[in-house]
């Protein structure tokens, strides 16, 4: 028996190498039946019969089968010869269909294809084209025949280069990847080669081929290595931008680089503005600041020879500077004549007369009733707080920064109504830092580098994990049964009815289809005389490289797709590799997708509470010291629990920071004029009904907005008190100073003191209450609905603490000095002391430090000229720096220090190689179903060059600049491809009770022998509008397998939306950015995205029948967190101005028409915003909505250091500017910086200790920026600046002062008239009663009405 075999062996080798290579002869024909040599298979591995013989003439059905299959070798019907039998024919259709397809976007790549295969199998010149190298028996209905297992073809390298070439750049819409990426094994697309294309074609391990091909590339004119007899094929292949014999028409731009219309280079990108070579933001501000500070100098020259020349005058004579009064006495004012007087003058007397009078009357009142006015503010306050029984907290993110009419909203609202809203991603990024690689010698793919990640142990340790988590089951309540993942999964390929393999879960061990024993697996292989083991690694290499592969090329032959049926990019489950060399990836990818249901679906909770089971499984495997991984992770719900934590925990914080702040004002307000008298004097009461006075301004602001459905938020809850309470806090200072530093007059009630220390400082009350709150209240006018709903709850906050000011608290003050005067201690009212109140003012230590130190010093000439060119100079160096601050908000920053997202965001940035997806949506309008509709979308062959995937196509290679990294996938173009009758996508049955229906392509050819469209004669295949709308449905539920590759379920199901007319009133294109690592790049992206979707839909728009309001428009999930950025400086601008501006309009008129005090007083605040954001851009402190919501505020508490000071010196009489400023200072400043400054620093410097990112940077730094900026510029550059260009004194106010005067003068003439004569009376009286008794009760009483009559007057 042995004997008997090798003979048939050594026969078999003769007669091969026998074999004659001449032309018109065959070397193989006929099917023998299965090749014994391979195991499963994804189609039948049918071989051909060896039978060296001549090529046989074929006719009629032999003829038309060869026609319709390899038209290539058509010579008419009686001169045709082939080597291949019609079953052989049938084979090669079968085979070529799967490959065509793939191929068919660009025909005459597909014509290629087939036309070598067609060479090897058909042409009658075989012999010479062909060497059969391996022989094997098979035995077929008893029949043994040799068949043929394994031959060599000879190609020239002219031809396969020339049809490599025709497909390389072929795509598959669906992915937006390369075709040939999928034919080209381990190598993939960027390493594919002509010969590693062929070799994958010929490699019978890849579960198509039936038989091993060795194409050998032989170039023309070389002979080495080939067999005597054989000419290489030199065929011509036709380039891909050219028409195909058959008809079919020049491959798409998107599939042939040589069909690509010119475009012309984009325009470099904007460079920045310069001037004169250097930044042009710079030169101005050095311009800015030379301009001003020689407009300075002038000033002081031209007041300097005019100090001159009024001392020459004064040398004189000309002007005296004493006048003499009525009485020929000295004064020191000027005198002042009524014509002197203008009009402002008297309109400024007259409204701080008004407003003081007013408000007088108005505080005796209130401090005459202090029970009855407490508890009337206690009922007001108590109903607007009732509406908090109602209040709605935001904590949407969405919902708290977009505005609902905003565009990216709009465009959020039409996706998520149309299709399924982004679905939820659970991920976890793993690494495994110390670990060595290693070099794997594959017996197919040579030496390759593995990371020491990607290893046997941590990819089964990683199964093991994901199989954790995928058993998570949980009790719902709102199922009424127990939940696991498949009850709220992603399922694209089942999702009406999923189970726990049809969820999407993308990682590294689904190329094993999660399988223990799939990654166990191993196997000897041989190949090319080398017999190697083959294992999980072989198998790795190639899925890694060609996802959509069925079947690898080892012996193994594993699936590489998922178990859920779809493929899983590499990018998906691997990161931290260079250069496509995924096995020496840094980083697994594990991702959990789940539905991403509306708030109000019961399976939201439901999918929030698997979330929070795949959070705690992941944090006890993290504690886990047996864990071989470091990795981060985040779920979906991540970011709103980290904001509410850290909330949370920063509360406390909050309240240390609100309880420093008490103390301060309980100890400061407290007048401390004896040890004894400290219980007496303190004003802890008070201070602490000052708290509680903001603490209900702010209740009673946010149950009113409760009340309207104006929902609050937790920026406001942290903001809006500590904004009332500086506002507050300052007036309390001004107010109780005031009453401090007064002294009761001779037969003052105590209320009537209290109403006119209130008289006297209400009026500056109300001018930086009602400017604060008008500034709010325009403020509102934002689009933002943060910045929108604190404006409106700040606004009404501020002017209901002001009302209270101006009742409650006089009330409590008025009880606080009923107290005070009667000696008794506070907290212990029962309790009095001896020692008696001083009747004289209590000045305390600031006003005397600011008066005789401070103010002196500060407004020295050489001082003043200093602090102008320090602050000019501050200024121009914080306008250049202000056009210089990053606009934007990363999204980590909303994180606590700590936060485990922070960790996940480093991971995020530093290994993932590819951005969040895009998808292009189209709106109702246009005609899908219409051939020009088609061709306006489409990118394969026949589509309009500058169609909608085109375009995008063309922005893609532009990364830089377009941010898009890979091209948009096409539903239109898969659907035609589906649709050809090249490929076996589409068939309809012939038989049985469906016939005439469509026929998924794993049925038998039997019974759907019918295909759903003809051959075009012109090779561009488009369908009728009856067979688009016929057809479309089965397309999009097809569910695609290796027949037909390009169904439409999972990939395109739920991209298409109809309505029931079967108009397509909405579908959507998915491309992916490039990897966005901040908030400067995802809006470069975003604005990238509209201007090409902007040029998308004024193309589509030129077809015939589309609607002129049809739209294109780009939809990213984080699209409506950074729209904002794209208009928040013109934003900031408008609102900051609305601000400013009722501080300029309610200063000039509580001033009575004061310009030029409304107008230092502006500019002194804007000083201070433009410093506040040159020093942001310093401190690294971003300008997004956050950043605006502090500069609003910032105007606001500007307004209390500034307005107060301006008022001030507006209504002093002193004779010069500077001693008017001086005055200002120190009366005025020493409350300002008690009540502002140092009310806020320390509150502020408490929440340096936050743990949250955002309240440290924008609450912390910011708020420190702005109240030291505030200060500085109140307390410094403002009396400075009023003692140059402040307003001169007010005429009329000396004018009544002089009037005062003159009647004090004749009053106490009067007066001393009166006494002479009562004197005079007196003497009289006394003579007439020496003989009376000695009783002086009588004169005691004339005196004493005499000392009555003096003190009335």
């Amino acid at each position: 028996m042995i004997h008997v075999t090798a003979l048939i062996i050594f026969l078999t080798c003769m007669v091969l190498s026998e074999a004659q290579h001449e032309p018109g002869h065959c070397v193989f024909y006929e099917e023998c039946g299965r090749n014994p040599s391979i195991g499963e298979s994804l189609i039948p591995p049918i071989v051909p019969c060896l039978d060296y013989s001549q090529a046989r003439h074929i006719k009629g059905e032999h003829y038309r089968k060869l026609k319709e299959v390899c038209p290539i070798l058509d010579r008419g019907e009686n001169n045709t010869y082939t080597c291949c039998s019609i079953k052989q024919l049938s084979s090669l259709e079968r085979s070529l269909t799967l490959s065509k397809a793939v191929l068919i976007r660009c025909p005459s790549c597909a014509e290629n294809f087939a036309h070598l295969h067609c060479i090897n199998t058909c042409s009658p010149n075989q012999s010479q084209r062909v060497k059969v190298t391996k022989v094997m028996n098979v035995t077929t209905l008893g029949k043994t025949k040799e068949a043929v297992v394994a031959y060599q073809s000879f190609i020239t390298t002219t031809f396969a280069d020339a049809a490599f070439q025709s497909c390389k750049n072929v795509r598959i819409p669906a992915t937006g990847g390369f075709a040939i990426s999928t034919m080209c094994g381990r190598y993939g697309a960027k390493l594919c080669t002509p010969q590693r294309w062929y070799d994958f074609q010929g490699d019978s391990s890849n579960g198509l081929a039936p038989l091993d091909i060795d194409f050998r590339l032989i170039k023309e004119g070389y002979s080495e290595g080939v067999p005597e007899g054989v000419i290489p094929y030199n065929g011509r292949a036709l380039k891909c931008n050219e028409t195909t014999p058959s008809g079919g028409q020049v491959c798409s731009c998107q599939d042939c680089q040589e069909s690509c219309p010119s475009v012309p280079p984009l325009l470099p990108p904007p460079s920045p503005f310069r001037l004169l070579g250097i930044d042009g933001f710079l030169l101005i501000s050095i311009v800015l600041f030379c301009l001003l500070i020689l407009a300075f100098l002038l000033y002081l020259s031209v007041s300097c020879a005019m100090r001159s020349m009024k001392r020459k005058d004064e040398e004189r004579g000309k002007r005296k500077k004493k006048g003499k009064d009525q009485n020929s006495n000295d004064v020191i004012q000027q005198v002042i004549h009524p014509s002197e007087v203008t009009c402002a003058d008297r309109n400024s007397l007259a409204a701080q007369a008004f407003l003081s009078l007013k408000f007088q009357q108005w505080g005796t009142v209130m401090a005459t009733y202090p029970l009855t006015v407490l508890l009337l503010s206690a009922v007001v306050v108590a109903v607007f707080s009732a509406g908090l029984k109602s209040i709605e907290l935001t904590t949407d993110p969405v919902e708290l920064w977009s505005a609902a009419n905003s565009r990216a909203r709009q465009e959020k609202d039409f996706h998520d109504t149309h299709f399924d809203p982004f679905f939820r991603t659970n991920q976890l990024i793993l690494t495994a830092p110390g670990r060595k690689g290693h070099i794997y010698d594959s017996l197919l793919f040579g030496q390759q580098n593995f990371s020491g990640l990607v290893s046997k142990d941590l990819i089964i340790e990683l199964l093991q994990l994901q199989k954790n988590i995928q058993g998570i089951e949980f009790w719902s309540e709102d199922l009424n049964r127990t939940a696991s993942l498949k009850d709220v999964c992603f399922a694209p390929l089942n999702p009406s009815n999923p189970s726990l393999t049809d969820c999407a879960v993308n990682s590294l061990p689904q190329y094993f289809q999660n399988s223990l024993d799939n990654i166990n697996a191993k196997v000897n292989m041989t190949e090319l005389g080398v017999t190697k083991e083959v294992d999980w690694r072989d198998h790795l290499i190639y899925c890694l490289n060609s996802p959509l592969s069925f079947k690898d090329i080892t012996d193994l032959g594993l699936s590489c797709m998922a178990d859920y049926g779809a493929p899983v990019f590499p990018f998906l489950a691997v990161g931290g590799y260079k250069n496509d060399d995924y096995t020496n990836a840094q980083a697994f990818i594990l991702t959990f997708s789940l539905n991403n249901y509306a708030r109000n679906n019961p399976k939201f909770k439901v999918a929030m509470q698997w979330e929070k089971e795949f959070l705690k499984i992941v944090q006890d495997y993290q504690k886990n010291p047996s864990t071989n991984f470091t990795f981060a992770y985040m779920a979906e719900r991540s970011l709103e629990d980290e904001i509410n934590r850290t909330t949370a925990e920063d509360i406390p914080i909050f309240m240390i920071s609100y309880a420093v702040i008490f103390v301060y004002i309980a100890v400061a307000l407290g007048e401390y004029s004896s040890c004894k008298r400290i219980l007496v004097d303190s004003k802890f009461l008070v201070g602490l009904g000052g708290i509680l006075v903001v603490a209900c301004s702010v209740l009673a602001s946010m149950g009113f907005y409760s009340w309207i459905g104006i929902p609050s938020s937790l920026v406001i809850l942290q903001v809006v008190p500590f904004l009332v309470l500086a506002v507050g806090a300052d007036n309390i200072f001004i107010f109780v100073l005031e009453y401090q530093r007064d002294v009761r007059r001779p037969g003052e009630k105590r209320e009537e003191q209290i109403g006119r220390v209130l008289g006297n400082v209400a009026p500056s009350m109300l001018l930086c209450s009602l400017s604060e709150s008008v500034c709010f209240f325009l403020g509102a006018l934002s689009t933002m609905p943060a910045v929108k709903s604190f404006a409106l709850y700040a606004a009404l906050a501020v002017l209901m603490d002001f009302i209270l000011q101006m009742t409650a608290f006089v009330a409590l003050l008025s009880l606080d000095a009923r107290r005070q005067d009667n000696n008794r201690c506070e907290l212990l009212c029962c309790v009095s002391v001896s020692t008696q109140r001083p009747n004289k003012p209590n000045e305390g230590f600031l006003l005397p430090f600011m008066r005789k130190c401070y103010a002196p010093v500060l407004l020295h000439r050489f001082t003043r000229i200093i602090v102008m060119l320090v602050f000019i100079f501050v200024f121009c160096g914080s306008l250049f720096l202000m056009f210089n601050v990053t606009v934007g908000l990363d999204q980590e920053l909303a994180m606590p220090k700590g936060s485990y997202m922070l960790n996940y965001f480093q991971y995020l940035y530093k290994y993932f190689e590819v951005g969040v997806p895009v998808y292009f949506v189209t709106k109702k309008g246009f005609k899908f179903s219409s051939v020009e509709g088609m061709n306006a979308v489409c990118s394969s062959v026949g589509c309009d060059q500058f169609s909608l995937t085109q375009k995008i196509q063309y922005a893609t290679t532009y990364p830089d600049r377009s941010y898009l990294a890979i091209p948009a996938n096409s539903w239109v173009d898969d659907f035609i491809d589906w649709l050809n009758p090249g490929s076996k996508c589409c068939r309809l049955y012939t038989l049985g009770p469906n016939a005439g229906k469509f026929c998924p392509a794993n049925q038998s050819a039997f019974l759907c022998g019918r295909k759903c469209m003809a051959t075009p004669p012109n090779g561009v295949l488009r369908p009728s509008v009856e067979q688009f709308n016929r057809f479309l449905p089965d397309f999009l539920g097809n569910r695609p397998d290796l027949q037909c590759p390009k169904g439409g379920l999972g990939a395109y199901d739920t991209a298409v939306v109809r309505d029931q007319s079967g108009e397509i009133i909405a579908s959507r294109f998915m491309a992916y950015h490039t990897p966005l690592t901040n908030s400067q790049e995802f809006t470069a992206a975003l604005l990238m995205a509209r201007e090409l979707a902007h040029n998308i839909t004024m193309g589509m728009r030129k077809v015939p029948g589309t609607s002129p309001d049809f739209e294109v428009f780009p939809y990213t999930v984080t699209n409506v967190f950074y729209e904002q950025y794209l208009t928040i400086v013109p934003e900031g601008l408008f609102n900051i101005s609305m601000c400013l501006l009722p501080t300029f309009v309610v200063c000039c008129l509580l001033l009575g028409l004061d310009l030029r005090s409304g107008l230092l007083n502006l500019i002194t605040i804007i000083m201070i915003v433009v410093d506040t954001v040159g020093i942001m851009t310093l401190w690294g402190i971003d300008y997004n909505a956050v950043a605006l919501i502090n500069l609003v505020t910032a105007v606001g508490i500007s307004v209390e250091f500034v307005s107060h000071m301006t008022r001030s010196f507006a209504l002093s009489t002193k004779p010069t500017h500077v001693e008017r400023a001086m005055e200002a200072t120190a009366n005025m400043g020493s409350a300002v910086f008690a009540g502002v400054a140092m009310t806020n620093l320390p509150g502020i410097l408490v929440l340096a200790f936050a743990k949250a990112q955002l309240i440290q940077i924008f609450f912390f730094r910011l708020n420190l920026v702005i109240t030291l900026l505030g200060m500085a510029h109140g307390l410094i550059f403002l009396p400075v600046l009023l003692s140059y260009f402040g307003p001169s004194v007010n005429k009329a106010v000396l004018l009544q002062l002089q009037q005062a005067k003159a009647k004090e003068l004749e009053m106490r003439n009067n007066m001393r008239q009166v006494y002479d004569n009562l004197s005079y009376d007196d003497n009289e009286m006394k003579r007439e009663t020496q003989a009376a008794t000695n009783d002086s009760r009588p004169s005691k009483v004339i005196e004493n009405q005499k000392e009555e009559r003096i003190d009335h007057f």
